[in-house]
């Protein structure tokens, strides 16, 4: 029998990035949620990324030899990520303007995924005061794009890391309440555009647990959030004017 192919980390955060970019201009070539079946078609390519993002937060949370460094470097990101992710999607600079929704990119909340992980984790403080940090992390990561939920799978990723048919339910689940928030408050197009995140569960089912050999990556993907944004928003004005895309 041939065996299943395996892929590293280097490779399944490439696939995120193609699926990314994909999404993106998709966005920007059909603004608005539009019930087109090509458009439909390149969004759900679109919904790989936000699971492979949450994944390998909590492998990282794993890895990292400086907790606070690694949430620092996330912290800074989502900072530089705000301005580029507004700028590209046409929404105000200043949070909540318009709504509670999409008020800055989803760094901001894969940031404080890592802080809730390190905090839950420590043995010094107090089951109350872990279910609290919960409660207000949720609260300051709602209004970004995956809201708290991208706060709330990556915690549970971590916490089911080596078992990763409790992982695939994770992602399952908590995109599911995304979705379902969406379909009742927002888009019911995009509410049901959400739920092929469970497209990304046979990429990570393969795997393999080594990073890949270069080093590079994290850097990559780093750099490459931010920048491919502006060079979005740059289309967007030259396409669209100073209109916005989404929600």
């Amino acid at each position: 029998m041939k065996e299943k192919m395996s892929l590293n980390g280097n490779q399944i955060k490439l696939i995120a990035i193609i699926a990314m970019t994909i999404d993106h201009l998709t966005w920007v070539l059909f603004p608005g949620t539009q019930a087109v079946w090509y458009v439909f078609a390149l969004h759900i390519i679109g919904r790989l990324t936000a699971p492979i993002m949450w994944f390998f937060i909590a492998e990282g949370c794993h890895y990292t030899r400086d907790p606070k460094k690694y949430a620092g470097r996330l912290f800074l990101f989502a900072l530089i990520s705000h301005f580029a992710y507004n700028f590209a999607f046409g929404i105000p600079f200043v949070p909540l303007s318009t709504g509670p929704f999409n008020q800055t990119s989803v760094m901001w909340s894969l940031a404080w995924a890592v802080v809730l992980i390190f905090l839950c984790r420590s043995e010094k403080i107090p089951q109350w005061g872990k279910i609290l940090a919960i409660i207000v992390i949720c609260v300051i990561s709602f209004p970004s794009d995956w809201s708290s939920i991208a706060v709330m799978c990556p915690f549970f990723l971590y916490a089911h890391r080596g078992i990763f048919k409790k992982q695939a339910l994770d992602i399952v689940l908590w995109s599911f309440i995304y979705a379902l928030v969406y379909f009742l408050f927002l888009d019911k197009v995009y509410g049901v555009l959400q739920l092929f995140t469970a497209l990304s569960i046979p990429v990570l089912s393969r795997y393999n647990g080594e990073r890949g050999n270069w080093k590079g990556m994290k850097w990559l993907f780093y750099m490459y959030y931010p920048v491919h944004l502006i060079i979005i928003g740059i289309l967007r004005m030259i396409l669209h004017g100073n209109i916005s895309l989404i929600f």
